[in-house]
């Protein structure tokens, strides 16, 4: 007799709607850290579709990846009942959340203040550029608030401040705002009253940097962007290699800058009395980097990181993003989930994206709903609001959805 199936497991957000009022990378990112932890997430789009949905470049990857497990409704809100109908649908969720200017949703009577009037339980979390204050209805973007808030900086060298690598303060935001959102729920379960909950890059920016704030406010000395600091480990670097090759390098303790030596059979390293330990290698990196770049320069990358791996130290191959799909870990870990591209000229194709990096229960958090296409949810969340066929092609019709 074959036994039965394992019930699926109950995610911890099962039960829980959210509807979502969101474009480019924030405010999705938040709604999909919701669904992915089980909530039902709808998405309410334009009638013509999210336009992130079609952008170019690096933002080529932003929808698909911030918009699994997500249902989408098509919805014209400048038309009276396109509004209309975004506000019933509220009606019926624990949690909305928006990620649009200052104002845009009073107009159409989508607030906090006005939502909550009717429905006192409801969470509503607003994801901006900048908390209330002087600056909150300035125009902020991820490279925005990096440059005016100090992380442009320290990641560019002296004189050339450098946007991070990837949108850190949208995803920061977005998780910040989702985190929020479960403060308030767990509020909610005591209270009985919903909130409001914002978060926003500026801020989330400031929190990124606050340690070399901090920095400054213990020693009095400036911070120096991080490609001119004053490293406090004495061996933490990229070296160059063997046919030109890089990888990153590290001993951050006595033990393994001993461990180090004895690897790579440097006892006269080990015995230098300027290098007995990790103050005095800071304090002689100008004298040791050179001579340990000299010595690196000989091995191939794959022996180093073989000894180094053998030894247990601390190193990393220099790696882009698209080599990632082939790492041994991810793939062994199921750290990617292939989801169905939606727009442009691969849709209906799959691709790995990356899953939250948490596990529940010792599981990873996986796909339940692809990414949605344009308005794929919008006939059967209509018809859970009450809409018969008829009422449904009347308002195509009047291409109040789509």
């Amino acid at each position: 007799m074959t036994p039965p199936a394992p019930a699926p497991r109950r995610l911890p957000l099962q039960g829980l709607r959210v509807v979502e009022f969101t474009h480019m990378v924030m405010g999705p990112t938040c709604g999909m850290v919701l669904a992915d932890l089980g909530a039902e997430v709808i998405k309410v789009e334009p009638v013509d579709g999210d336009r992130t949905r079609h952008l170019l470049g690096a933002g080529a990857g932003f929808f698909p990846m911030f918009n699994r497990n997500k249902q989408s409704i098509a919805l014209d809100l400048r038309q009276p009942e396109g509004a209309a109908l975004a506000r019933e649908l509220c009606g019926s969720a624990d949690v909305v959340a928006e990620n649009f200017k200052p104002g845009s949703m009073a107009k159409l009577g989508l607030d906090h203040a006005s939502l909550s009037a009717t429905h006192p339980r409801l969470i509503y979390v607003s994801l901006k550029g900048f908390l209330p204050g002087p600056y909150e209805h300035r125009t902020a973007l991820d490279e925005v608030v990096q440059m005016m808030g100090g992380l442009a900086y320290m990641t560019g060298r002296p004189g050339d401040p450098l946007r991070a690598g990837t949108s850190v303060n949208d995803i920061m935001g977005g998780m910040f705002g989702a985190i929020g959102v479960l403060g308030a729920l767990v509020e909610r379960g005591i209270t009985g009253l919903g909130q409001e909950v914002q978060s926003a890059l500026f801020e989330n920016n400031v929190f990124l940097v606050g340690q070399h704030m901090l920095q400054y406010a213990i020693t009095g000395v400036a911070a120096q962007p991080m490609p001119n600091r004053i490293s406090p480990w004495g061996l933490y670097d990229v070296f160059t290699v063997r046919d030109g090759e890089q990888i990153f390098l590290s001993a951050v303790s006595d033990a393994q800058w001993t461990q180090l030596c004895r690897t790579l059979d440097w006892p006269d390293l080990a015995a230098d009395p300027r290098l007995a330990s990790n103050t005095l290698r800071v304090q002689h990196r100008e004298v040791m980097l050179p001579l340990l770049r000299e010595r690196f320069a000989p091995f191939a990358a794959a022996e180093l990181a073989q000894r180094f791996e053998a030894a247990g130290l601390p190193y990393a191959p220099i790696r882009k993003p698209e080599e990632l799909y082939d790492d041994p870990h991810l793939q062994a870990t199921g750290g990617l989930v292939d989801i169905r591209l939606t727009d442009g000229e691969r849709a209906g194709q799959t691709a790995g994206a990356a899953l939250l990096p948490i596990t529940l229960h010792g599981e990873r958090l996986g796909l339940r709903q692809h990414p949605p296409q344009r308005g794929e949810h919008t006939d059967a969340i209509l018809r859970r609001l009450g809409r018969d066929e008829a009422e449904i092609a009347r308002l195509r019709a009047a291409q109040v959805i789509a």
